[in-house]
């Protein structure tokens, strides 16, 4: 103490403590910590990873569920499209009317044409029987025909009529000749006709030719035969 009754400036308290210091860990206690970190790191990583595919398979799920919807639309869509197509109506023609072609199940008498029936021939209120075209209903009707032959000398080409109004014969209603100058030699052709008449129920026409051996048949169009009312 000094004399005026301050404390000397260089007194210090001998028992005054210092503040405590924190415990050093131990290498054991270190590893354990660092691999406390890195075992929740992994943990953290791994539940990512199971979040991120769970998204990945919910998505892929979506997409599978979007592309089988559109595809059974799709499928749908083409079903209703074939229905509509096998329910369709048909619409018939409004007046009679009949088209046949030639075939490999036409079988010719030896000068009168026959016409196939499995080449689906247009037949409506026109019935076919006995190499004959039969009318149902009394009309007008626009007839024709066309033949393809090859010949060396004179074709005949003809449509005819049987009717009850005359039994006992034909009745000629269109004729053509064609004649060839080249005798050694058979030439291709063919022959048209064509012509309106009156025609009554009960009526049957039919296609005449001098000799039905001569005739050509390469496709469906070479010979045809047919009828309609106007």
């Amino acid at each position: 103490m000094a004399e005026d009754g301050y404390p000397s400036v260089n007194s210090m308290d001998s028992h005054a403590t210092c503040p405590p210091v924190p415990p050093r860990l131990s290498q054991g206690q270190q590893c354990a910590r660092v691999g406390q970190k890195a075992l929740f790191i992994l943990v953290s990583v791994a539940l990512c990873g199971m979040i991120v595919e769970a998204c990945l398979i919910h998505r892929l799920y979506q997409t599978e569920s979007v592309t089988s919807a559109s595809v059974s639309k799709i499928i749908a869509e083409q079903d209703d499209a074939t229905a509509a197509k096998l329910h369709c109506p048909v619409i018939s023609p409004s007046k009679p009317v009949a088209h046949l072609t030639d075939g490999q199940d036409a079988v010719h008498a030896k000068d009168i044409m026959a016409w196939s029936t499995d080449a689906d021939p247009l037949l409506y209120e026109i019935d076919y029987k006995d190499r004959s075209l039969v009318i149902q209903k009394e009309g007008y009707y626009y007839v024709y025909s066309k033949v393809s032959f090859t010949d060396n000398y004179a074709f005949h080409h003809l449509v005819e009529l049987r009717t009850e109004k005359y039994t006992w014969k034909s009745i000629n209603l269109l004729k053509s000749r064609k004649y060839s100058n080249n005798f050694k030699h058979p030439e291709q052709s063919n022959s048209y006709l064509g012509g309106v008449f009156h025609l009554s129920k009960g009526d049957a026409i039919f296609v005449k030719v001098s000799n039905t051996s001569k005739i050509v048949q390469q496709k469906p169009s070479d010979n045809v035969f047919g009828a309609y009312m106007i």
